[in-house]
């Protein structure tokens, strides 16, 4: 392990708010009541080049500023160009849109049976119980429709969506969205998990949140016991540069595993951000450590204004040939592409097989030799006689 990785280098404490109550820094709804949503907030602590000036003014129109305090403090206020300040800082690339890029770029309201619900997938759905985040990232998917910038009025339609499930008996598989999921009370959130769980035909549920990251106060005891409660409930994360990991974070992650909720990684490919293996072999081994598996690498979704995030595809595919054989299986994850239009996840990996014919398969590994596996003779003989 790199020095570097080691827990013990990662950000604890209060930052630039040192003199806020500790009681209060740690209270949730104070981060959220206190985030950086304006222009002028965001001028007390660091000078905005023209590039950002531009995209703030823009905000208002295609999805919000906003920053919890906890993770503002892992902006470098210097360097335009932070890994951190990227993803949430808007830019005036935002305001180009491409030929190719779309609102909807992976085409869920055209799998969207009720209000809310995407059935897309034989055995699974995907369920938007908020248009509400702790943060916005900049290449979000969802820009659409999350924060209401775009006056997509969305309204959340739990009953519609928990009487379209309960009468799929096909749908094992429900992944709670938006938003995030964890911006709900708790009571909300006892709710619709008790609800999902009496579904005899339920046997999986997801919640895909970024709220560790951003807002780790959310984490709380109470929380966990709901968890606990309807559990197993499991947990997809959202983190992208080795800069994000914070105490608060770890923290965070150790009481939800404690609470028997298995945690896993998802990271979207970003220009500047991620695009370079040792930056995620970095990301990778830090989320191990927190029993976090990485579990996708996305390419970018095609969404409006996000040409400056987007990179070749075929630079995923070369991080991963980067990691495969040079760190653990664990800490490889699959690199997709979530189909434009609605085609969904398409798997892109290196090609380890030289060649297949019907006496072996030469294989290529990752140092780049050459190995032979000889087929089973009876398959041989069976394609020969045939």
């Amino acid at each position: 392990m790199h020095p570097s990785d080691h827990p013990s280098q990662w950000h604890r404490g209060q930052g630039l708010w040192a003199d806020v109550p500790e009681a209060q820094w740690n209270d949730w709804r104070w981060q959220l009541q206190n985030r950086i949503t304006t222009i002028e907030q965001l001028e007390k602590y660091l000078e905005l080049t023209p590039e950002e000036r531009a995209g703030c003014e823009h905000a208002k129109d295609k999805l919000a500023l906003a920053i919890t305090p906890h993770f503002f403090n892992l902006i470098d206020r210097i360097d335009p160009n932070c890994p951190v300040r990227l993803q949430v800082i808007p830019r005036g690339g935002e305001l180009v849109v491409s030929p190719e890029e779309r609102l909807d770029p992976v085409g869920e309201e055209t799998h969207m049976p009720v209000p809310g619900l995407v059935h897309r997938y034989p055995d699974r759905v995907l369920f938007l119980v908020t248009d509400r985040c702790a943060a916005y990232c900049r290449y979000c998917t969802r820009s659409r429709l999350v924060s209401n910038a775009q006056n997509y009025d969305f309204h959340p339609e739990f009953e519609s969506g928990l009487k379209y499930i309960s009468e799929h008996p096909e749908v094992r598989d429900v992944l709670l969205s938006g938003g995030d999921p964890l911006l709900l009370a708790d009571n909300k959130l006892d709710y619709l998990l008790g609800r999902l769980r009496a579904i005899p035909h339920v046997e999986f549920v997801r919640i895909g949140s970024r709220i560790p990251v951003f807002l780790p106060q959310r984490i709380t005891p109470a929380l966990c016991e709901i968890f606990k409660k309807h559990g197993p409930i499991w947990m997809s994360i959202h983190m992208n540069h080795p800069r994000e990991f914070t105490w608060e974070l770890k923290e965070a992650c150790d009481r939800l595993s404690f609470a028997g909720v298995p945690l896993g990684n998802q990271s979207v490919l970003l220009r500047g951000v991620n695009d370079d293996a040792e930056v995620m072999k970095s990301l990778v081994h830090r989320l191990l450590q927190m029993r976090v598996r990485p579990y996708y690498l996305y390419q970018c979704d095609l969404i409006t204004g996000s040409a400056h995030f987007r990179t070749d595809p075929r630079k995923g595919i070369e991080i991963i040939r980067a990691l495969r054989g040079h760190t653990t299986g664990y800490a490889i994850p699959q690199f997709v592409i979530d189909a434009p239009g609605g085609g969904g996840k398409v798997p892109l990996n290196p090609n380890y097989v030289k060649e297949m014919n019907d006496e072996e398969v030469v294989l290529r590994n990752f140092a780049n030799e050459l190995y032979h596996y000889p087929l089973p003779q009876s398959v041989t003989a069976s394609k020969c006689g045939s």
